[in-house]
């Protein structure tokens, strides 16, 4: 790659913004350095961007995108920069000679307390799909946005009344604990499984106007097991860990959706706590329902992990580590308990 030093001017020349942008002890400066192997040095709102080319330019872009998120901001935090390099995609970044500002608008989640905007070319086409289509799937690691996504989309449509309520249903299975010796009902049992919904809920709503919805039952949250012999229409309905349901009980779930509803099914298929034997409902219905139209599949990696930097490593690690064990074993059984191949892992990934 051809060597190459360039300066970037920022307008305009705030002391403040200046000192958000480049963080304490030039920490968010550092972070860019590292991300993306260039060496920045800055004197007031002049920048000198030294290393190769595509780098380079990669650099100078995310700094000027950066910089106008300083707007009204005391600060600019790590979270935030890797947020932006996760959003870009280094290795995109790399191979381009410009990088966009801000993305489409039409991509970007607006509620009343919260504005969300996707990050990166999977986010941005999990939430076209959700607003595109009936049925959606979001399938992938921990981390990805699935769920978080998923809430900001039931919230929206909530708030625009092209739905009059939010169900929020998980699958009643165990993940090494025992529900048995949890207090109350089942669906007190449930609640704490679903705190990721609850805390997105809350983030985009506020905790009284949510704990008002769900007296009054504009949000729902109900064990899948209750699902049975009802039919849903006009709702926005988000079944999370999806990789724990049966065969049987994906089908009796996706048949509940009636007119005017939109549902949203995640769930990450390395993390399935079934038991020994039973096949997953989220891994058989890729094979059953893919190509179907008015049904979406959106499939998640590790690059699309928005949390700490080591989240993501820590993801292919552990795919390293399992890959022989997605092999078929004797007997066509593996260590998930069915004998279908992952959706998307090499040889099998759909969508």
């Amino acid at each position: 790659m051809v060597p190459l030093t360039t300066n970037l001017t920022l307008e305009p020349n705030d002391p403040l913004r200046l000192a958000a942008l480049c963080g304490p002890f030039d920490q968010n400066l550092g972070h860019l350095e590292k991300r993306l192997g260039v060496h920045i040095r800055n004197r007031g709102n002049v920048f000198q961007i030294s290393g190769p080319e595509p780098r380079v330019k990669a650099a100078g872009a995310l700094l000027s995108q950066l910089y106008r998120e300083t707007v009204g901001q005391e600060s600019i935090d790590p979270d935030t920069v890797h947020l932006f390099l996760q959003e870009a995609g280094v290795d995109e970044l790399l191979a381009r000679e410009t990088v966009g500002g801000e993305g489409p608008g039409a991509d970007v989640i607006k509620t009343m307390r919260k504005t969300v905007k996707p990050r990166g070319g999977n986010q941005t086409a999990y939430t076209r799909a959700v607003r595109e289509h009936d049925v959606n799937f979001g399938i992938g690691p921990a981390g990805t946005g699935k769920t978080y996504l998923a809430v900001a989309c039931a919230v929206e449509a909530l708030e625009a009344q092209r739905v009059s309520r939010i169900l929020l249903v998980r699958p009643a299975v165990e993940a090494g604990e025992k529900l048995g010796f949890l207090p109350g009902d089942l669906a007190q049992k449930i609640d704490p499984y679903l705190r990721p919904l609850y805390d997105a809920l809350y983030e985009m709503m506020g905790v009284e106007r949510v704990n008002k919805y769900i007296e009054r039952n504009i949000i729902e949250v109900a064990p899948l097991a209750y699902m049975r012999g009802r039919t849903l229409n006009n709702a926005f309905i988000i079944l999370d860990e999806s990789q724990n349901t049966t065969v049987a009980q994906m089908k009796m779930f996706l048949t509940r959706i009636g007119f005017g509803s939109t549902a949203v099914i995640t769930g990450d298929v390395t993390q399935i706590d079934l038991p020994r034997g039973e096949q997953s409902g989220l891994i058989n219905v890729v094979g059953v329902l893919e190509g179907i139209e008015g049904i979406s599949f959106t499939h998640f990696d590790s690059r699309d992990v928005v949390r700490h930097p080591l989240v993501q490593k820590i993801v292919d690690a552990y795919d390293r580590y399992s890959a022989p064990d997605r092999t078929t074993t004797r007997g066509g059984d593996r260590k998930d308990g069915s004998g279908d191949a992952l959706p998307g892992t090499p040889g099998s990934r759909a969508g």
